[in-house]
């Protein structure tokens, strides 16, 4: 069984390095693309993760979206030919989707925000993976199978969170004073379909908040080279009180030795509430299931106005030592469903080619 896995985004990499791991503990082969954006090369060369490159991304433009959509699916499309491939996994990738379904190779695709601009795509995929927390109206009401989601206990952060081991020497690399108070910023995604500018308001805002206060040190994780440098713009003079990592850094690690995480994306939230550190969001798109889950629980806190950021409890966070909670071994279980996807269709296949060969005899 040759299985492929496509990483076409940041959170990608984290969440399917254990998945990969397993799979190839297993005997299984597997074989990695990925899209040449952002940080994902760099996060997956981190992970130690072997790869084909193929690629990129084109800009928050719809039309251009569009364009890089098919590009790349016809990108993948040829490089997947040929491979014999038993099964496509990845974490709504659009892009393998399409080019799976023209091959006519078993897909698994992996989603925990319901609005989703690519949605369409699980109508097409053999098979949609989703939180349990997220309801079935979600996909119904798109028209998508309900006999085709699988829902699986806790979130797809706790896949790898739960293999995290702390590491104080990131602090050290970084020249981050301990005894200050740290706080992690992630801006919000501005070349995202679902991007609302009152995010960078309240980034603006939260920058404000956090420099006004001398014993804050401010770690940004900018997600772009151009994002970078309108930061270090605007913040120069306060560059002794903010750390900008120069390269590809782990994230679980630089969040579990903060005293609070701000982002304006999903996933660092969700790793952030994973981990039990404070956590608040300048989201300011749709509000997905798996938030609306965290907030009632009180594991995260929304920012939706300027006047909320004093709201922020800017305090130091008592240490503690990292204890993961306890899941229903969630990457054995997906793994599971990965397999149980590439068997089903090869024995489908076996059923369609013996009964193709009963007709024939029979004539």
């Amino acid at each position: 069984m040759r299985i492929w896995v496509d990483l076409c985004h940041i959170p990608h990499v984290p969440f399917f390095v254990p998945q990969i791991r397993e799979l190839n503990r297993l005997g299984y082969e597997t074989i990695i693309t990925v899209r040449d954006s952002f940080q994902i090369c760099e996060l997956s060369d981190l992970a130690g993760v072997k790869y084909h490159k193929i690629g990129r991304h084109y800009g928050k433009r719809t039309l251009m979206k569009g364009v890089g959509l098919l590009i790349r699916a016809m990108q993948l499309y040829w490089f997947a030919r040929k491979r014999n491939f038993s099964i496509a996994v990845s974490h709504t990738s659009p892009f393998q989707i399409l080019a799976a379904s023209l091959l006519g190779i078993p897909c698994i695709t992996f989603t925990d925000y319901e609005h989703s601009s690519m949605a369409i795509f699980y109508k097409i995929a053999t098979r949609v993976a989703t939180p349990e927390c997220i309801p079935d109206e979600a996909f119904g009401s798109k028209g998508v199978a309900l006999n085709k989601v699988i829902k699986y206990p806790g979130l797809k952060e706790d896949v790898y969170v739960e293999e995290f081991e702390p590491n104080r020497a990131l602090l050290d690399e970084l020249q981050i004073d301990p005894h200050t108070i740290v706080v992690t910023i992630r801006p919000a995604a501005t070349e995202a379909h679902y991007h609302n500018p009152e995010s960078e308001q309240l980034f603006s805002a939260v920058m404000d908040y956090l420099l006004e206060k001398g014993d804050v040190t401010v770690v940004i994780l900018p997600r772009t080279l151009k994002e970078r440098g309108e930061i270090q713009s605007v913040y120069g003079s306060h560059a002794d009180r903010i750390v900008i990592p120069q390269r590809a850094i782990s994230g679980l690690n630089l969040m579990w030795h903060s005293d609070l995480v701000i982002s304006g994306g999903g996933t660092m939230n969700r790793e952030a509430a994973a981990l039990g550190v404070p956590v608040y969001s300048i989201f300011r798109g749709p509000i997905g299931a798996v938030d609306r889950f965290l907030t009632t629980t009180g594991r995260l806190h929304f920012i939706e106005t300027p006047s909320d950021v004093h709201k922020i409890k800017v305090e130091k966070r008592k240490p503690g030592t990292f204890h993961p909670s306890p899941k229903q071994n969630l990457k054995s279980f997906l793994v599971k469903e990965i397999i149980s996807t590439a068997s089903d269709n090869a024995n489908t296949d076996k059923k369609c080619c013996k009964e193709m060969s009963c007709f024939h005899i029979d004539r």
